[in-house]
């Protein structure tokens, strides 16, 4: 599949994710899951959905296909790994996720027909997945759990305890939560003393236009996520969550740090540099450019917790070396 695709796809599932999780769930919710044993068995489990439905399991799913790599990796991370029949095409961590059979791509219409072979008793799906292939899921009689994609932490902890509802790992999901929140406060701690917050620019893709690269913008979650980090998003500026970000807009907000979320396309430090009309802004010419992997911040699971802590070590610890 190629690059444009690939990226095309992402901001896809962004804008879907953005659009279902502002009408069904309040991004400030901390409401915890009620607890249930792992050690025992658990039957009729009847959570409403993202979508505002109400799905009912007469005991913890053993046998789940995930249709995006963010539920694959939540999945894994509240152990139930060894309860993954099916994958997208997408999903490739962790590294045992790739040892699972593959249902190909979700793009467009699904495999139905591969889907029913694995014979899962759940599938879970979220914003990368349309309401039509839902609703062909159902069509076939089987059980669809449709998670909103997270506006910011508080909502990402409440889909790991869902998932280790659906699955019988409420436990692991609990002390996955705690450690996850642990992690969170230390960085909150470190930003609380900061008397300097930088200027930052995220780059999502430029490779269709260096001169007006895609960024994120206001409400997104790398959007809080540098806030978080202690520094100040310049996409926020934008009226849309993702857009396309002038070379002008640049220059009138000349951020103190680049970091590249396209490097994994190829984008370098050295070839922003060499951009017309970047060598003005300040972060090219104290070289306070840095590649990102966007994993950690476009998966809405438990990698975002290593996506703020790496953000918060470009903007401060890296940042005092280039100032």
């Amino acid at each position: 599949m190629s690059r444009k695709l690939l990226i095309g796809l992402f901001i896809l599932g962004l804008l879907l994710g953005a659009c279902t999780s502002a009408v069904n769930r309040s991004s400030e919710s901390d409401t915890p899951i009620p607890p249930v044993s792992s050690a025992t068995p658990v039957s009729d489990i009847v959570l409403s959905d993202g979508l505002g439905r109400e799905v009912r399991l007469a005991a913890a799913a053993q046998r789940v296909v995930s249709l995006a790599p963010s539920l694959t990796e939540i999945l894994f991370a509240v152990g139930a790994g060894g309860q993954v029949i099916g994958r997208d095409d997408f999903s490739d961590y962790p590294p045992e996720a790739k040892s699972v059979a593959s249902i190909g791509s979700t793009y467009q219409t699904l495999n139905i027909e591969a889907i029913l072979a694995l014979k899962p008793d759940l599938i879970v799906a979220t914003g990368i997945n349309t309401p039509e292939q839902i609703k062909a899921l159902e069509d076939v009689g089987l059980t669809v759990y449709y998670f909103d994609n997270p506006a910011d932490f508080s909502a990402m902890y409440e889909d790991l305890q869902i998932m280790g509802r659906l699955t019988g790992h409420e436990q692991e999901a609990a002390a996955l939560v705690a450690s996850l929140q642990k992690r969170v406060e230390d960085v909150e701690q470190k930003v609380a003393v900061l008397t300097e917050k930088p200027s930052v620019f995220y780059e999502i893709d430029a490779m269709q236009d260096p001169a007006k690269p895609w960024t994120t913008g206001p409400g997104t979650f790398m959007d809080t996520m540098i806030g978080m980090a202690g520094g100040v998003n310049v996409g926020a500026v934008l009226k849309e969550p993702w857009a396309q970000i002038s070379l002008e807009e640049l220059i009138r907000q000349d951020p103190q740090i680049i970091i590249l979320g396209d490097a994994k396309w190829g984008v370098t430090p050295e070839s922003v540099a060499q951009r017309p009309g970047w060598d003005g802004l300040t972060a090219v010419k104290t070289g306070a450019i840095f590649a990102f992997d966007d994993d950690l911040a476009s998966r809405p699971g438990p990698r975002l917790v290593d996506g703020l802590e790496a953000l918060f070590g470009i903007l401060h610890l890296q940042f005092e070396t280039v100032q």
